[in-house]
């Protein structure tokens, strides 16, 4: 059926059950499942005015801030999707603007379903421009199951 998905993962409980569902329907289909996490690219401004920098590291940017928690969370994907009895996981993180990036991404991997969770950790860019889980299934050109 599916030889190959990709779950759009952020670490936000939407993800948490859409991991989950991923996990399920790559050991049903003897898929490999492809993890992957998407930071945004934060502009020298966005940077300066970050509160989240006050509490790191003061010599690390926040792209490699970003980077790091994005690692962190696609580590923890693909470590629980093995939990949950995943064959063949492998994990990612790409910078980028979200669903374009995950799209791009799948297209690339040759993915032929991408999992995504209704609700996510998206900035107020969602609440504008319509939430990422939106824009995937309307730029992508494979089966999106939104969980």
């Amino acid at each position: 059926m599916f030889k190959k998905i990709l779950i759009a993962y952020d670490g936000s409980t939407g993800a948490w059950h859409a991991l989950e569902k991923a996990a399920e329907l790559s050991k049903l289909c003897g898929s490999e499942l492809v993890v992957l996490t998407v930071y945004r690219h934060h502009s020298i401004l966005e940077a300066s005015l970050s509160m989240v920098r006050g509490s790191m590291d003061s010599n690390a940017n926040l792209d490699d801030i970003m980077r790091t928690v994005s690692r962190e969370a696609a580590e923890e994907a693909k470590a629980h999707a093995k939990e949950l009895g995943v064959g063949k996981v492998n994990a990612f993180i790409k910078g980028g603007p979200s669903a374009r990036t995950i799209v791009g991404f799948a297209k690339e991997k040759g993915c032929d379903l991408i999992i995504v969770g209704a609700r996510g950790l998206g900035s107020a860019e969602g609440y504008m421009l319509g939430s990422v889980s939106h824009k995937v299934t309307s730029l992508s050109s494979v089966p999106v199951l939104v969980i």
